[in-house]
């Protein structure tokens, strides 16, 4: 096939600036402090942080297990998804919903105050719900916009667009929370909560570009032997068959769904580290403005490096091979569990985020495409990619509560950061024994 037009290829990749910003400014700053915070002055004053039932004293293992449960639902209802989406070729539709759904979430994250956490937990878990569920049906659009020699360079041009809309908004975002003034905000929490709102309407809005862009997709009916909604888990169990025959696509996925659980976990959990054992709130006003503000700007400099990152690993797969910068890339992971285990210093934490944001696009951009190269020639993309989105989510889901049940269970974010490490490890391994099976294997 032939790569499509620039068009659409660059409208595609929009999708990726406009919810970006959810990733960023929800998952990996502003609403995790904003939580943290919240959350923390709400049992310092005596309450106690009740959900669904269940007191708890860390309240940073209640946003662990909020982000798994939502990916586990993902998880659950995206092979349904896929096979409606493929029965009657509306991918776009699918997509549409849940991008509404996610920005609308966001937006009403407006009425997320301090003394109903709950509330901000819930909206968390309905917008995440929309951002997991979107992806799905995004990601499965590159095999059928661009052609397998420019897949890296596609997948890279999305997560960079990605990295610098976010930037451009978690910029706005960082200014106000630490100059409330400027814009003529008083309340201390006004400002996180208008960033949860703008962060809604830039989803929302910039969207709009993907979806005049993108093809609808052409329906493929389901026969009379099949069920619409159970089509998509009978192709999910037949991707696992086929992976049978399909020895390196197969350990790629088990080395994937290892390296996902520790990414993913790092990701979701690294503001909420950052915020309790780096930037903690003291009490005095002043310097917890001053904390917020610099904690923001260390996930701004992630995401800065994070552009050259995802282009970086891209022109080394071309050198070296997908596999080989892999295999880089997950040793420096377990390298950064290890660090973190030790940092103390705002300094020593700076030089940690530079480093994670060298490696966080570019094996996500990497790892996307190369699995897009290793799949069998199909026309059935979207459920080959249905089930790396399973993969992807369940490892999250598991991340999320071992990194969840370690902090509780051990007494703090640090040895469940030092836990994260054995996933990494064990995804080296597997990567490894994959390339020393087949030395002579690229995927470039």
């Amino acid at each position: 096939m032939q790569t499509a037009s620039k068009k659409v290829i660059n409208g595609w990749a929009m999708y990726d600036w406009a919810n970006s910003v959810y990733s960023l400014v929800i998952t990996s700053s502003i609403f995790p402090a904003y939580y943290g915070g919240v959350a923390s002055d709400f049992i310092k004053k005596g309450n106690q942080l009740t959900f669904l039932g269940r007191v708890f004293k860390e309240p940073t293992a209640l946003y662990d297990y909020a982000v798994a449960f939502s990916f586990l639902v993902v998880a659950l209802i995206s092979p349904l998804l896929s096979s409606i989406a493929d029965a009657f070729g509306n991918k776009k539709r699918f997509m549409q919903f849940f991008c509404f759904m996610g920005s609308l979430s966001c937006c009403a994250m407006y009425w997320f105050r301090p003394e109903n956490p709950q509330l901000g937990i819930v909206l968390f878990v309905l917008a995440s719900i929309g951002f997991g569920a979107s992806i799905v049906f995004y990601n499965a659009y590159l095999p059928e916009i661009a052609a397998v020699e420019d897949q890296d360079n596609v997948s890279a041009k999305g997560f960079a667009l990605g990295y610098v809309g976010s930037v451009l908004l978690l910029i706005i975002c960082l200014i106000m929370v630490t100059k409330p003034a400027m814009f003529g905000i008083a309340d201390d929490h006004k400002a996180a909560q208008i960033s949860f709102l703008l962060t809604g309407i830039w989803w929302m809005g910039f969207a709009q570009i993907t979806f005049a862009v993108l093809p609808k997709g052409q329906a493929n009916p389901v026969s009379k032997s099949h069920n619409v909604f159970t089509k998509g888990y009978a192709e999910l169990n037949k991707v696992w068959k086929e992976l049978k025959e399909q020895t390196t696509l197969k350990r790629f996925l088990l080395a994937f769904f290892f390296l996902g659980m520790g990414v993913e976990t790092v990701m979701y959990s690294a503001a909420l580290f950052a915020k309790e054992q780096i930037f903690p709130n003291t009490g005095d006003k002043e310097k917890d403005a001053a904390n917020g503000g610099k904690l923001i700007l260390t996930i701004l400099i992630i995401q800065i490096v994070a552009i050259g990152g995802s282009y970086l690993f891209s022109f080394f797969s071309k050198k070296i091979g997908n596999l080989k910068v892999l295999l880089i890339g997950v040793l420096i992971w377990a390298g950064i569990c290890a660090w973190a285990y030790f940092v103390y210093t705002e300094m020593a934490f700076y030089c940690l985020a530079g480093t994670v944001g060298l490696v966080m696009g570019g094996i996500q951009s990497l790892s996307r495409s190369t699995y897009s190269k290793l799949m069998p020639p199909t026309k059935d993309t979207a459920s080959y990619f249905s089930f790396y989105d399973v993969c992807d989510k369940v490892s999250t889901v598991i991340g999320m509560m071992t990194f969840g049940m370690v902090t509780e269970g051990l007494g703090g974010m640090r040895n469940a950061v030092l836990f994260l490490m054995t996933y990494f490890i064990i995804s080296f391994f597997i990567l490894l024994y994959t390339l020393a099976k087949q030395p002579k294997l690229q995927v470039a």
